[in-house]
């Protein structure tokens, strides 16, 4: 696998390095994002996507409009800095992770009294401690999962959750990743996850790096392996987990919890604690970010268009697992089970002790 992360920072050039997730698996490809402006459109357009790394690159995109301002009165910068908060925080409205990091640079932003030049380092230093305990989060994550994990088991995946999704590592392939490098033997159904693929061109191209044997599946077959008994475990991961445990994820997880309940088969959510949102009561009240409807239209095949020409498409990029539907959370702090709300509340307070 690559030795490098997927979400980098040039201390030296001031500049931020991302893999460009839109050209994968075709080619290994990068961009370097120098200013707020250049950071939102990479997570509005899906440059970069998953919601660990879209709140880390957002917080590095505070940095950046602090580091290229020239302005030296502090309040004027300060002002600066919270439109840029605002302007990033409109990119993508379902991933909680997203306003999780813009809060806490904010802190920062708000708590500096000093000079303008002080209020720049402390931003970059809190962006790169943000990468930093990403990492370590997202490892201390697969561990706990990979525990779940038995030597022969063949696990459902849907969408990326890997190392692409993060800064490195990953939660629910994460998972995978690790219970790989202890020896497990492991077989990987990959969900295609319609209509961006991620599946198929993100997870497949990443289990490819990790040697760890995998197929592919269209989304609607999934129900058909787990009925046959093919499938021992799901994971997935999360863009926000509200109070009573719902959860919402990539189009397509709420199918294939039910599906996955309806054959016994248990289901694990995998997500750091920072994706738990406690001012929502529950998934209804989640804002579900509706996709362009290009990205349903413009599939082709054998080069020719799909759809008749015309049509019309609704493209939600999420949709709302409820908790009775999920076996267990995985997280940095353990695995999390029923009662779900009582216990991640004990999780979510031994985490900040």
């Amino acid at each position: 696998m690559r030795n490098m992360r997927t979400l980098e920072w040039d201390s030296k050039q001031k500049e931020l390095r991302t893999i460009d997730q839109r050209r994968l698996p075709a080619s290994l490809e990068f961009v370097v994002l120098k200013d707020e402006q250049q950071v939102a459109e990479a997570i509005r357009n899906m440059t970069l996507r998953g919601a660990p790394i879209i709140g880390v690159s957002a917080a590095f995109g505070l940095a950046l409009a602090a580091i290229r301002s020239s302005n030296q009165e502090l309040a004027t910068l300060k002002k600066i800095i919270h439109d840029a908060a605002i302007e990033l925080g409109q990119t993508r409205p379902t991933a909680v992770n997203l306003a999780w990091a813009l809060k806490r640079m904010l802190t920062i932003v708000d708590s500096t009294t000093g000079s303008a030049d002080e209020l720049r380092h402390n931003l970059e230093l809190e962006a790169m401690k943000m990468a930093d305990d990403d990492v370590q989060i997202n490892q201390t994550i697969s561990k706990n999962g990979a525990e779940l994990i038995e030597d022969g088991d063949t696990i459902l995946h849907h969408c990326n959750t890997g190392a692409l999704a993060m800064v490195d590592w990953g939660t629910a392939l994460g998972v995978i990743r690790t219970a790989h490098a202890q020896g497990k033997h492991l077989h990987i159904l990959v969900d295609e996850t319609r209509p961006r693929l991620q599946g198929s061109r993100l997870t497949a191209w990443e289990l490819q790096q990790y040697g760890i044997p995998f197929e592919i599946i269209c989304d609607n077959a999934a129900g058909f392996f787990l009925e046959k008994g093919q499938v021992q475990k799901v994971l997935f991961g999360a863009d926000r987990v509200v109070r009573n445990g719902d959860v919402a994820n990539k189009i397509g997880s709420y199918m294939l919890a039910l599906a996955a309940n309806a054959n016994h088969v248990p289901v694990y959510s995998v997500f750091p604690i920072s994706t738990v949102d406690l001012t929502i009561e529950t998934g209804v009240q989640i804002p579900i970010e509706m996709r362009p409807q290009d990205e349903v239209l413009d599939i082709q095949l054998h080069g020719e268009q799909v759809v008749p020409a015309g049509s019309t498409a609704l493209n939600p990029a999420f949709d709302i697992t409820p908790h009775h539907l999920i076996s267990g959370y995985v997280t940095e702090v353990g695995v999390i089970t029923h009662p779900f709300e009582e216990n991640m509340l004990k999780a979510i307070r031994q985490n900040r002790s």
